[in-house]
């Protein structure tokens, strides 16, 4: 059967600003013409100041679901119905699900990560993470990796309106999952130093060094060592210049590709209720 547009078929996309460099509609929509499934998936580029109207569209015509990228992952909340206990927890969502009207927002950023870390081949399950940034990627990896086992997270954000929202966050999780959570100024290098030299893994969940600003590190490269594992959960550009020093430095290293790829699979099957052919996709798109 040829994979046509029909009157039947459902919508599913992405919103954020930008989205042009994403792979989500070449991903979701190869999966759902592998499944022979009557879905398609779009992204649509949408501001800040734009998200409530776009939001109230996407619902009124009924939209499946939408995926959200930076900078609405926390933005979005007040827009929704429900949350899922996960999403919740990480005062962030990436995923919602439409039924019939109802608008539930769910994160899959978490499960994503992890998958990520295990494909790359790591164990970090009893280890200190440092984690940089506090937005709705980072707070839904800190919950995963609390909730997964991680004994230990430094998360480093700036000083500013949302400092005392984020201290109650990681108060809540560390209360919840029993994971030792401590929050840090990310301006203060010895301190970032300190975090980097206890830690197994070192995760930008910040979008410093994303395109078209490739040539942005958060990290001075004088604080990488061989031993640690480098993670940045941006993809374009596959490797960020924080990745660049620390390959230069000998650190394994890895990218949000794979992120992607699993938090994807898990919106998908919220969406559509089968799984993602995952294989399939890994090998089209993400060879790394």
């Amino acid at each position: 059967m040829t994979h046509e547009i029909t009157g039947t078929t459902r919508l599913t996309a992405l919103l954020g600003s930008p989205v042009a460099h994403s792979i989500s509609p070449q991903m979701h929509n190869e999966a759902f013409r592998i499944l022979n499934l009557d879905y398609r998936y779009l992204a649509f580029d949408v501001t800040p100041a734009d998200l409530p109207k776009a939001v109230a569209g996407l619902a009124s015509i009924h939209i499946r679901g939408f995926n959200l990228t930076m900078p609405h992952k926390i933005a979005i909340l007040p827009l929704l119905d429900e949350l899922t206990p996960a999403a919740r927890l990480a005062g962030a969502v990436n995923t919602v699900i439409n039924e019939n009207g109802h608008l539930i927002g769910h994160t899959t950023d978490g499960i994503g990560y992890m998958q990520s870390v295990k494909d790359a081949g790591h164990d970090i399950i009893g280890k200190t993470m440092t984690l940089l940034g506090a937005g709705g990627a980072a707070t839904a990896i800190c919950v995963q990796a609390a909730l997964d086992g991680v004994a230990a997270i430094h998360m480093l954000k700036r000083k500013n309106l949302s400092w005392d929202d984020t201290q109650k966050f990681i108060n809540t999780i560390a209360k919840e999952t029993g994971c030792q959570i401590m929050l840090h100024d990310i301006t203060d290098k010895d301190t970032l130093r300190s975090c980097i030299q206890e830690s197994a893994i070192l995760v930008n969940a910040t979008n410093v060094g994303m395109a078209p600003n490739t040539e942005e590190s958060v990290v001075p490269a004088d604080l990488l060592f061989p031993e640690l594992i480098v993670s940045d959960i941006i993809y374009n550009p596959r490797e960020t210049l924080l990745l660049r020093q620390a390959n230069a430095c000998g650190c394994p290293t890895f990218n949000g590709l794979y992120m992607l790829l699993y938090q994807g699979a898990a919106s998908f099957e919220c969406w559509t209720g089968k799984k993602m052919p995952v294989d399939a996709i890994k090998d089209k798109y993400f060879s790394q």
